[in-house]
């Protein structure tokens, strides 16, 4: 099969078994941009680490075919596919300097010493860690022992990087600081970068694009703003994000809009992106962040809420109410101002536009996720 121009890793009908019997990952079809920051998506068992590791060659796929920069690798030994790898646990060797850490992986290439010394002066500072070659791994907080696993996947310059997971170990602010690093390593580099999370703020923050993946396959493969706007199904939608599933039947539809009944018989206006037969089922995706308090004559879905919780995030407020027969439906409120009081028992107007209420492929009477 032919590759564009610009695709550096293909995974080209990979299937993957363990026990010859289940596959893990089914008839996977991918292609990764060079210069590329993609994540990998998903809950745990949905396939993205054994992709991952079939990419780095720590796993063989049963079927199909693997190529970097349009040549089959998946006979390749990992050592030699010349990929760097950041790993959650960090894989420092304890008894080597920081120094030595990052001048491992350039002695096993044969890298002239003049050479090493400049390569790990550049990788120390790129991360921030100039004059910490002499520490021990073990006198490194775990944000600076990270870094040091970040230099040493790029201090030899490899044109693939792999990450599983590689911030999970650290603390919230911590994580988040090590997000915006990465993210400008990255610009500054333009290595290309395949990321393995099933953190999805992670994911948002740093990709270009991003693969949710769901028992065995690809769900959507967008860009962020793409994937958290526009899901595609009801697993996507509820995997990213925030959102409150309505269901109910398509009693009439177009190619723009769709009017859903209720199980109490209300009628919502809204955007027929799966279901848009008559007759179907569907599970309407809302976010909370769209619902709005006294909406505008012109706006289609209007309903009455009894607040049932209150609670105060600092820039917003979140909603709690029961709407449509549903008491766990949410809405987000912005604090920048104080134009709204909210008490738990009150009643308040509703309303959202069509276009932000998505009718996906139905889901059941599963909560908000």
């Amino acid at each position: 099969m032919p590759q564009s121009s610009n695709t550096f890793v293909r995974f080209e009908k990979i299937d993957k078994s363990y026990d010859g019997k289940e596959l893990v990952v089914k008839n996977l079809n991918l292609d990764i941009a060079e210069g590329e920051f993609l994540t990998l998506l998903g809950p745990s068992g949905s396939g993205k680490t054994t992709t991952l590791m079939m990419l780095a060659g720590f796993e063989n796929p049963t079927s199909g075919e693997i190529y970097l920069d349009k040549k089959p690798i998946s006979s390749i030994t990992p050592h030699k596919r010349g990929i760097g790898m950041v790993f959650q646990n960090y894989a420092l060797f304890p008894h080597m300097t920081v120094y030595e850490n990052l001048a491992f992986p350039l002695r096993v290439r044969k890298i002239q010493n003049d050479e090493i010394e400049n390569k790990i002066n550049k990788a120390l500072d790129m991360v921030s860690l100039t004059n910490f070659e002499n520490r021990m791994p073990n006198q490194l907080s775990g944000g600076q022992q990270q870094r040091v696993a970040v230099a040493r996947a790029l201090v030899f310059e490899p044109k693939l990087v792999l990450m599983d997971e590689p911030l999970g170990a650290l603390d919230k602010n911590l994580r988040e600081s090590m997000q915006y690093e990465l993210k400008h390593i990255h610009e500054n580099l333009g290595v290309t970068i395949v990321y393995v999370t099933h953190d999805q703020g992670e994911a948002l923050t740093m990709s270009n694009r991003i693969a949710v993946f769901n028992d065995g396959h690809i769900q959507q493969l967008s860009s962020p703003n793409e994937l958290y706007e526009r899901p595609t199904n009801s697993f996507v939608a509820r995997f990213i994000g925030e959102n409150n599933i309505i269901n109910g039947t398509i009693v009439e539809s177009d190619s723009k809009q769709c009017k859903v009944k209720t199980d109490n018989d209300e009628i919502i206006h809204a955007n027929p992106v799966i279901s848009n037969n008559v007759g179907d089922t569907t599970s309407m995706s809302l976010r909370p962040e769209r619902v709005l308090i006294n909406p505008s004559a012109e706006i289609p879905n209007k309903f009455k809420a009894k607040i049932e919780e209150v609670i105060y995030h600092g820039d917003h407020t979140r909603l709690r109410v029961n709407l449509l027969d549903q008491n766990d439906f949410i809405l987000k409120v912005p604090n920048a101002s104080n134009i709204f009081s909210f008490e738990n028992g009150s009643e308040v107007l509703l309303g959202w536009d069509s276009q932000d209420c998505r009718a996906l492929d139905f889901i059941g009477n599963k909560k908000n996720s």
